[in-house]
């Protein structure tokens, strides 16, 4: 499927990609309140993360009001036509907070449960990963190239990525270090940037665990139009959240998931 199908959806995208940056300036590396949701654990969530969600419904309202919206922060926005745009506001609160720009903002538009167009926002770097069905493209600066995931086939020769290996647990774990093992290099606490890095064609591997709807949607077109694949540990859907494997070449993906099905949920 060409670009022009999605154009004029892709370019909502951006402007409620756009209104995210924004909104989110004048907070990073900058003093923050940081609020814990999650008691027994640690989820953060600061006044950036509230403001870019608002200022992405408030772009949506605007330019489609007709469609649904599930965002992490604020309640969800019932769709009237099977559309739904799913938002992070800021995916890597904890590297927010801690300075680092490997934070992103994702935004998903999906159709009848399938997400169909995706985009991975670093605004503080100025990257944006965008996918669609049959491309991707990778734009910094005022211009934009077209990106593809590396061709690495054997494990012995991949870069393999996670967030955090200490998510991982029991079973989880003994499959995660296994893989890890067997790869070339491993890389650790990127979020979502991971997933932009193997559309781009450097990382070759990504394997997360316990994701939420909104973590992942966006990441799935970039993703698949670059030429990867992404599925859950049993190699279906991963749209739902959960376990999820990325990889950049099919032959690739199938060697990891051998690792992993056994832990499969």
């Amino acid at each position: 499927m060409s670009y022009s199908q999605y154009q004029a959806d892709l370019e909502i995208a951006i402007r409620v990609a756009d209104a995210a940056r924004s909104a989110i300036a004048p907070y990073f590396r900058q003093a923050l309140q940081v609020e814990n949701k999650l008691a027994g654990g640690f989820d953060p969530v600061t006044a950036a993360d509230r403001a870019s969600e608002m200022a992405m419904r408030a772009v949506l309202a605007e330019l489609a009001p007709d469609d649904g919206i599930l965002g992490e922060e604020l309640p969800d926005q019932p769709s009237r036509n099977g559309r739904q745009w799913v938002l992070d506001p800021i995916d890597g609160t904890r590297a927010f907070i801690a300075g680092l720009p490997t934070w992103t903002v994702l935004i998903a538009l999906s159709e009848n449960r399938r997400p169909r167009i995706g985009l991975i926002d670093q605004p503080h770097i100025g990257e944006r990963f965008t996918g669609w069905p049959g491309g991707a493209s990778y734009s910094r600066g005022g211009q934009s190239l077209p990106i593809s995931t590396r061709k690495t086939a054997l494990l012995a020769d991949a870069i393999l990525a996670t967030t955090d290996a200490f998510l991982f647990q029991g079973a989880e774990w003994q499959a995660f270090d296994g893989l890890r093992q067997a790869v070339r290099l491993s890389r650790y606490g990127y979020d979502a940037y991971a997933y932009a890095m193997l559309a781009q064609g450097g990382v070759d591997l990504v394997v997360e665990s316990a994701l939420q709807p909104y973590d992942v949607q966006a990441l799935i077109p970039v993703v698949q139009g670059a030429g990867g694949v992404i599925t859950n540990w049993r190699g279906g859907d991963c749209s739902g959240g959960g376990q999820v494997l990325a990889a950049a070449h099919p032959g690739l993906h199938a060697e990891a998931l051998a690792w992993l099905r056994a832990a499969a949920l």
